[in-house]
């Protein structure tokens, strides 16, 4: 039998993808990494499935690259480095296992989406830390296995919230469970009890879903996880708060982190939050230009018990702040309203993802600094595009305070429009030399992806030695997603 047989045999014939058209498909994303083209596309539907593909590539040696999230793809991660790879596309298990209302935290399958576990949370009254306006394709899993950032500082702890406890299939097929999940007592046994995973490190003193995560499928298939989840407020109040003096709007949403402010609290340049809230190109434009160059965003939120009094000394505070540094928070900017604004960011982006709205193209740089530090890099990012004709207009600008205000993710999101050839080869360029200035000055790509791979690996090569070792460890054959980070 031929391994696409063998795959038929364990997913049916229905769930196995051979045809070019479907193959090109995978084979492409709005990155700039190279291509290959895959060998076929296989779908399971269960963990069972996943362990039995597993092993039946293990034992022929055949490279496994998985996806979850549905198209597009931006980052290069899903797409294989090596010739004959086979697709695990997991994004058709979408089993939400378990919803906790006590505990706060939900179960989820790889291929559920923001717009399918918020209504299921709603009707326990929770709902999901949020990253910024995720698309509508984007699977929840996979997006607190990269670590992407949260708009609620206050409850970002480490790196790994929301994540919690993982299910993963090891390289040579052996199924692991971390934290709470490992047991003692298996999952079900632990649900008779009134027990929940939400301990994330262990078993023993090792945090193995700190292994998986952000590891890009390179040390394990995550088949589950357990998420922490928030109690839907109760009560809220939304600002905007304009200004052309970003390290002010710095000042301002560290002190309200400080004051421990339970908020949605990010920074987002004018070209940004057009791209948010207007759906063309030229209704973008037409609202950059009348925003001001940059615009926290605040939402107040109070739940349990006294919310209005809660979010009243929240606002109270908040405003008293925002005058010492001469600031004035509004409830509408150039016909703007923080409630509209509010409204997107808890939900995903819809049909239209956001970021493709301004000119159909977009190659994002994101990594980790502090807000101190921030200015320094969006004046060597301006810099930078005016040596390369690049206007400053079409840069996105995304600051999200994170760790409690400790840290920052900086994002910078250049648009370009994918079917001008110059255009595009401009901001290739662009993106590379920005990418290692940034790391030069101090960035910290946490998340490598791509070309940033050789920038934080190439400066630790003890690191790297250790990685591979953990990799031969749990993917001795080296099936999984070959050529990633630095393995």
């Amino acid at each position: 039998m031929t391994l696409e047989q063998e795959l038929k045999a364990i997913v049916g014939k229905e769930n196995v993808f051979e045809v070019a058209e479907v193959l090109e498909s995978y084979a492409q994303d709005n990155s700039f990494s190279s291509v290959k083209t895959p060998r076929c596309v296989v779908k399971p539907h269960s963990t069972e499935d996943v362990q039995k593909i597993v092993k039946l590539a293990s034992a022929n040696k055949t490279p496994l690259v998985p996806v979850s999230s549905g198209a597009p793809h931006f980052n290069g991660d899903t797409l294989p480095e090596v010739e004959g790879a086979v697709i695990l596309d997991m994004s058709g298990m979408k089993k939400i296992l378990r919803i906790d209302r006590r505990n706060r935290v939900a179960m989820i399958e790889p291929g559920v989406t923001f717009d399918e576990l918020i209504p299921e949370l709603k009707k326990e009254q929770l709902a999901p830390f949020m990253p910024l306006t995720p698309r509508n394709t984007k699977s929840v899993l996979t997006t607190w296995l990269e670590r992407n950032p949260i708009t609620m500082p206050k409850h970002h702890w480490d790196g790994q919230d929301p994540l919690l406890c993982l299910e993963v299939v090891y390289g040579n097929g052996d199924l692991f469970r971390t934290g709470s999940a490992a047991g003692p007592g298996s999952i079900e046994e632990q649900l008779e009890v009134g027990r929940a995973q939400v301990r994330p490190g262990g078993p023993s003193q090792v945090d193995y879903a700190k292994l998986a995560q952000g590891a890009q499928g390179t040390m394990g298939l995550v088949t589950w996880i357990s998420m922490k989840c928030k109690v839907l407020p109760d009560e809220k109040r939304s600002f905007l708060v304009g200004s052309d003096d970003i390290v002010r709007l710095y000042d301002l949403a560290r002190k309200s982190i400080y004051n421990r402010h339970d908020a949605q609290c990010l920074i987002l340049n004018r070209l940004n939050l057009a791209s948010l809230m207007k759906g063309t190109k030229e209704e973008i434009t037409a609202l950059s230009q009348e925003l001001p160059s940059w615009i926290l965003v605040i939402v107040l939120e109070g739940g349990g018990l006294f919310p209005e009094d809660r979010v009243a000394y929240q606002e109270k505070e908040f405003l008293e702040e925002a005058e010492r540094f001469d600031l004035k928070p509004e409830e509408s900017i150039a016909g703007v309203t923080a409630e509209d604004v509010e409204n997107v960011l808890g939900k995903s982006s819809g049909q239209d993802y956001w970021k493709l709205r301004y000119k159909g193209g977009c190659q994002d740089i994101f990594f980790i600094t502090t807000l101190k530090q921030t200015a320094g890099f969006v004046e060597k990012v301006k810099e930078l595009a005016g040596a390369y004709q690049y206007s400053n207009e079409d840069i996105g600008v995304y600051i999200q305070p994170a760790f409690q205000g400790v840290n920052c993710h900086c994002e910078f999101n250049l648009n370009y429009d994918p079917g001008n050839v110059e255009e595009t080869d401009k901001v290739k360029a662009f993106f590379k030399e920005s990418s290692r200035a940034i790391a030069d000055m101090g960035g910290f790509f946490s998340r490598p992806y791509g070309p940033w791979a050789d920038i934080a690996y190439g400066a630790a090569p003890d690191s790297v030695d250790a990685i591979k070792r953990l990799k031969n460890i749990f993917d001795p054959d080296g099936i999984l997603n070959p050529g990633k980070l630095c393995v």
